[in-house]
């Protein structure tokens, strides 16, 4: 079979994305080959765009980056039964990570080839751009809050029983947050966030329990309170700062003391203008890694433990078939969980994803910025 292809390519590192012709690779064993109708963006490209040479060394330019994609699924191959070609799914593409490291894999491309176990059928009622923001955010909660070295909890389902326990996100109007919190209460936990006062009736709608203000000066004290006489499950921390006020709370609270977070202490968005970026980077990367030290230590005297969380780790364990397979179709199909946050479409082709990015980088509040073809 001869299909054209085309990529939003990284030409290189501060390069903004170029779209020209890509190959067109078959599905592998194990994989589905998807016609793209709709991307969501995230931090994490234009990260790459910025700094993609440092923190993802690996990765060779020209590459094509970007996890979050919904389309048509055009081949499937060996081994692959969930799937038939005709069929509407959305799925996680691992193109950058380093056990991959694969252009043809990357979202931003007409044609991008998913793991079957990294994907899920889309019911007839929902669009592809809905679809489409789904995938990294709650590939990064389910890995934090069930994965056996993080929260460990008990796995999701449609009409759970109550466990009787709390988590904690900070962070709850964040993609991963309003994840997590549809995630965690689907497991049968009650849930206490943090947003802004605008965002709280959206988040109760989604299922937290408790929504507090992250910018009041109480904030922490008023969270200690709720937590007072429950059990508590763990944390998961969403953003810069998270973590510490994290540690404020937990060093008061008693139960399983564990933050999952998915953050740097240091904000990757202070590098600003990409043109200026080079004179930022050294400075920015020495402040992360002497703030990721200092919070490990504060961690261990508090007796409070603490892992980073990474999204695609779940492909590695049974946390990728709880989430893709056992229970996002189901959930879906009957309505009780929500793609979240809401799609914020700023336009049509490939040519448009730059834009994307930096709309993304310029800051988006219960939102996801997404790219329809």
């Amino acid at each position: 079979m001869h299909i054209d292809n085309t990529a939003a390519w990284l030409s290189s590192r501060l390069a903004s994305l170029s779209v020209g012709p890509a190959p067109y690779t078959p599905p592998a064993a194990g994989e589905i080959l998807i016609r793209t109708r709709a991307i969501a963006v995230n931090p994490v490209d234009w990260i790459i765009q910025l700094a993609g040479n440092v923190l993802y060394p690996w990765l060779k330019v020209p590459c094509i980056i970007g996890e979050d994609v919904a389309g048509d699924v055009v081949e499937v191959g060996a081994g692959v039964t969930r799937f038939g070609v005709g069929d509407r799914v959305f799925g996680l593409a691992v193109g950058t990570d380093r056990d991959v490291n694969s252009a043809a894999r990357g979202a931003f491309q007409s044609f991008v080839l998913l793991s079957a176990a990294l994907a899920s059928p889309l019911p007839d009622s929902m669009s592809f751009e809905d679809a489409a923001v789904i995938p990294l955010g709650v590939a990064t909660a389910a890995a934090a809050l069930f994965q056996r070295d993080h929260l460990g909890l008990r796995r999701p389902v449609i009409g759970p029983d109550p466990t009787g326990e709390t988590v904690l996100i900070w962070g709850g109007s964040t993609s991963v947050g309003t994840n997590a919190i549809q995630l965690a209460v689907a497991a049968g936990y009650e849930v206490v966030t943090t947003a802004s006062p605008a965002n709280h009736p959206y988040l109760k709608a989604l299922g937290a329990a408790q929504v507090f203000d992250y910018a009041s000066p109480t904030v922490a004290q008023d969270i200690v309170d709720v937590f007072h006489g429950r059990s508590l499950a763990g944390a998961l921390a969403i953003g810069e700062g998270s973590a510490d006020r994290c540690i404020e709370i937990f060093s008061r609270c008693e139960g399983n003391r564990f933050i999952s977070t998915t953050s740097t202490p240091v904000s990757f968005s202070s590098l600003g203008d990409p043109s200026r970026s080079a004179l930022r980077l050294p400075a920015l990367l020495f402040r992360i890694a002497a703030g990721t030290l200092a919070f490990r230590i504060r961690c261990r005297l508090k007796g409070i433990r603490t892992k980073a969380v990474f999204a695609t780790s779940i492909k590695r364990n049974d946390v990728s078939t709880a989430l893709f397979t056992d229970f996002l179709p189901r959930a879906l199909a009957a309505r009780t969980f929500t793609p979240a946050p809401p799609a914020r479409i700023v336009g049509t082709g490939l040519d448009h994803l730059q834009k994307a990015l930096d709309t993304q980088r310029s800051g988006v509040s219960a939102q996801k910025i997404v790219v329809t073809l």
